[in-house]
């Protein structure tokens, strides 16, 4: 009887759970409609709208070309020269600037095509030229902060690289492979950016 009891117990719960979780798959975006542009979080808005860098140049950054703004925070550690300092300042704000601004575009791109489909105006036409601005001005601001981290590096000694490398984490995973001692597989440098 308790054998009965405790596996009728286990199934109920069991299927409580299941359910549980059953209505979360069906509802993943559930809120999400609240949101001013739907596509975008606040989040996003605000990253768009303020030059962030949104993790757009990870393929630089994680293969030995540094970030400007990274590089100004770690200047004391990498002992910048003077000059080091003021280029990095100055690629840091030309960089924000222009993401700024397609930032700006981009968002303002995202509520016009939210628009269409709030007015339900949205037709396989308008749709296709929204998604392809959109997708160019999301190419274009990669290509910034990617275009600013290649300048960056130039800019940096092998030492400084490898240094920021260290300082930012970076680096073989512990307990190597055999035959690739002091080898982190990023770059010319032996290091990320």
């Amino acid at each position: 009887m308790k054998t009965a009891a405790l596996t009728t117990t286990i199934l109920l719960l069991a299927s409580m759970i299941g359910a549980g979780s059953l209505a979360a798959v069906e509802q993943p975006y559930a809120s999400l409609d609240q949101r001013p542009i739907k596509a975008l979080s606040d989040a996003d808005i605000d990253d768009y709208l303020n030059g962030r860098g949104m993790s757009l140049a990870l393929a630089a950054e994680l293969n030995g070309h540094p970030g400007p703004r990274h590089v100004l925070d770690l200047a004391e550690s990498l002992r910048l020269t003077v000059e080091q300092r003021r280029l990095a300042e100055t690629l840091f704000a030309e960089m924000q600037a222009e993401a700024i601004a397609l930032g700006e575009r981009i968002v303002a791109e995202e509520a016009a095509l939210d628009r269409q489909f709030a007015e339900a105006t949205a037709d396989a036409g308008t749709i296709a030229d929204a998604a392809d601005r959109i997708g160019r001005l999301g190419g274009a601001l990669r290509a910034v902060h990617l275009r600013t981290h290649v300048s960056m590096r130039a800019a940096l000694t092998a030492g400084q690289l490898a240094a920021y490398d260290r300082l930012r984490g970076y680096g073989p995973p512990t307990g190597g492979e055999p035959g690739n001692a002091g080898q982190t597989g990023h770059g010319d440098h032996g290091g990320h950016n």
